[in-house]
């Protein structure tokens, strides 16, 4: 396939030790929320199909990779609802970033807050679904 962007990569050296593949409706819409909610950086991306599917969408986001596409339930990738799991980023100034994504669209679950295991913490879901969670330890 060619790349929908020549500026864009259709591949990009991944970061990360461990690396989370969402399946989204709306790939590309998912990669611009999430360089303006959480400061994302998109390397590659896969042009979409007839039917605006892309297949795949590479971001570096605070060190790692996150690699994201749209469905496909021909090829057995059907949609289905997020569950069961978070993704979490370990962050610095936690109510500035937290603010930043929710200017951008996330919702508000539960706002950044002192824990009992000393950190602050708090929690946004996407508008693709996906529950966001952001951590900033202290000083031990």
């Amino acid at each position: 396939m060619s790349n929908p962007n020549p500026e864009t990569p259709a591949i990009a050296p991944v970061q990360g030790g461990l690396v989370t593949y969402l399946m989204l409706d709306g790939a590309l819409k998912a990669a611009e929320f999430y360089v303006a909610a959480f400061g994302a950086e998109i390397v590659a991306a896969m042009p979409a199909d007839p039917q605006g599917r892309t297949p795949h969408v590479h971001l570096h986001v605070n060190g790692s990779s996150l690699m994201l596409s749209d469905a496909f339930p021909e090829h057995g990738c059907a949609l289905e609802a997020p569950q069961a799991f978070t993704l979490t980023l370990m962050v610095e100034d936690i109510d500035a970033r937290y603010a930043r994504a929710v200017e951008a669209g996330a919702i508000a679950v539960s706002p950044p807050a002192e824990m009992f295991w000393g950190d602050r913490y708090g929690q946004l879901r996407d508008p693709f679904g996906v529950t966001w969670a952001m951590n900033q330890q202290t000083q031990r």
